[in-house]
């Protein structure tokens, strides 16, 4: 019979105990948060911010564009042009404080009527003769009265006559009676004189005269450029009948010159 195997029993040594770690006295996770899945929340924190410099922040200034040859030019330009306007503000000054201009006045003293009938085609046609008065009241100024004139007769917007005046020389405080010729035709008169009837009933006729004339001033012995001189006289007259002595009720005129 064989031999039986004995087991003898083999004395296992035991392990060694090892201390316990001791606990942690503070929590390695702050409460109220969570632990990260990847990794120490220690690690995983932000990096400090970094620390700004508290010098103010300048933009740097652009250069200065140096002024060019049009600028100057200008500005002297301006300068010359404010200077100009200086100078002849002084010189009217002047004028002004020797010679004392004054503007001439106008009246219209009579009016004779030689032809105002209607025609067979129902047109008007007039022939005025008006005599004005023309005064220069300055003392050391003289007008010219140049070519170019032209004188009108209106009642109530309508034409009815045209002339010109003469060429002449007005001297200081001079006082002038010019005759002025004016003839004239107007088309489809008919209502035309209807109205005129009317007026002429009541014995007030309104009467438009208006002037445009050139002229030049002399000042002592320097002749100026050519102006324009404009005159507008409102009267009211009687009648208007042909041959008939023409009464002039009042009579306001009105000058203004222009360049």
């Amino acid at each position: 019979m064989a031999d039986q195997q004995k087991i003898h029993p083999v004395s296992v040594p035991e392990p060694a105990q090892v201390a316990p770690l001791p606990k942690p006295t503070a929590p390695l996770v702050p409460r109220g948060s969570s632990r990260s899945e990847n990794g120490d929340p220690e690690r995983q924190q932000p990096p400090p911010p970094l620390k700004r410099s508290l010098t103010p922040y300048s933009p740097l200034k652009p250069p200065k564009k140096k002024r060019g040859c049009c600028v100057r030019c200008l500005c002297w330009s301006c300068c010359l042009f404010f200077l100009l306007i200086v100078l002849i503000g002084i010189a009217a000054a002047v004028v002004y404080l020797v010679f004392q201009p004054k503007l001439p006045k106008y009246s219209v003293d009579s009016m004779r009527i030689t032809q105002f009938n209607l025609n067979t085609d129902t047109s008007l046609s007039a022939t005025f003769n008006v005599n004005i008065t023309a005064r220069n009241p300055n003392k050391r100024i003289g007008i010219y009265y140049e070519n170019g004139s032209h004188l009108s007769v209106w009642y109530k917007g309508t034409n009815l006559c045209e002339g010109k005046l003469p060429k002449f020389y007005q001297g200081h405080r001079n006082t002038t009676q010019l005759n002025v010729h004016l003839t004239g035709q107007t088309q489809n008169a008919t209502n035309l004189l209807q109205l005129l009837s009317d007026d002429q009933q009541q014995g007030k006729i309104p009467l438009n005269i208006r002037v445009k004339v050139p002229v030049r001033i002399k000042l002592g012995k320097l002749k100026l450029m050519k102006w324009k001189f404009l005159l507008k006289c409102s009267l009211n007259v009687d009648n208007l009948s042909q041959d008939n002595v023409i009464r002039i009720r009042d009579n306001k005129c009105k000058v203004r010159f222009r360049f």
